[in-house]
């Protein structure tokens, strides 16, 4: 079973240097049909204007991903991380017993563009951590692991059952992901056109949930980017 989720039916905030869409329940925008997919919360698409940006706030047990699409994004936090996250970097925060962070954008001229995306950890009360990677040289026709429970394949470590994997498709390419028993997917669509098990199509901004299906074909006639859970 595939349930796709439109981009225009996404939750909308339009704060001036701030827009941001909201694929599940978030801030004053909630709708008791989407309040996430497992242990997926929040899947925001920001766009932050230069100069801008969100001041230190605190955060307490949440799984916090940032996965950067273009500009830079410059993060400061109270357990003393300081970075500049560029095109292709993904971010993790465990914020376990609490943390407080800034996110600004690096550059007064350019937007800066990224997901936000907040998942239900396996534990709480864990100590603070944070871990930074680049994954811009992920390759096209492939799934490219950013997130594991493990940090296997030079992945991120990440305090949940969640795989969570970069995909590019070039023009007329495919990939396909096979699913175990007793788990989902999430397909969130950043650019480009995909089908999903040569039923389903999906448009830049959509989303979808993958249930009861043996295995997830991902395909595309001019090329995509998107990132994938594999989720308990």
């Amino acid at each position: 079973m595939i349930t796709i989720r439109q981009a225009n039916d996404r939750g909308h905030a339009d704060h001036g240097w701030l827009d941001s869409f909201h694929t599940f329940s978030f801030a004053d925008y909630y709708d008791p049909q989407q309040v996430g997919f497992r242990s997926l919360r929040v899947i925001n698409e920001d766009r932050v204007q230069g100069g801008k940006g969100f001041g230190m706030h605190p955060h307490r047990d949440f799984e916090i991903v940032s996965y950067i699409i273009s500009g830079a994004l410059k993060h400061e936090d109270s357990m003393g991380h300081q970075a500049v996250m560029k095109s292709g970097d993904v971010q993790r925060i465990s914020a376990g017993t609490g943390i407080e962070h800034s996110e600004y954008n690096n550059s007064n001229i350019e937007a800066v563009h990224f997901l936000q995306i907040w998942l239900v950890p396996s534990r709480k009360g864990v100590k603070p951590d944070y871990a930074q990677r680049s994954f811009s040289g992920a390759p096209s026709n492939a799934l490219t692991l950013a997130c594991s429970p493990d940090g296997g394949n030079k992945s991120i470590s990440i305090n949940q059952d969640v795989y969570l994997f970069i995909g590019k498709l070039a023009c007329k390419g495919s990939i396909k992901h096979s699913m175990r028993e007793q788990r989902g997917a999430w397909i969130q669509l950043i650019k480009g056109d995909v089908e999903l098990n040569g039923r389903i199509e999906l448009s830049s901004g959509d989303g979808a949930a993958i249930d009861q299906e043996k295995d997830l074909h991902v395909a595309s006639e001019k090329g995509a980017h998107f990132l994938l859970f594999d989720l308990h």
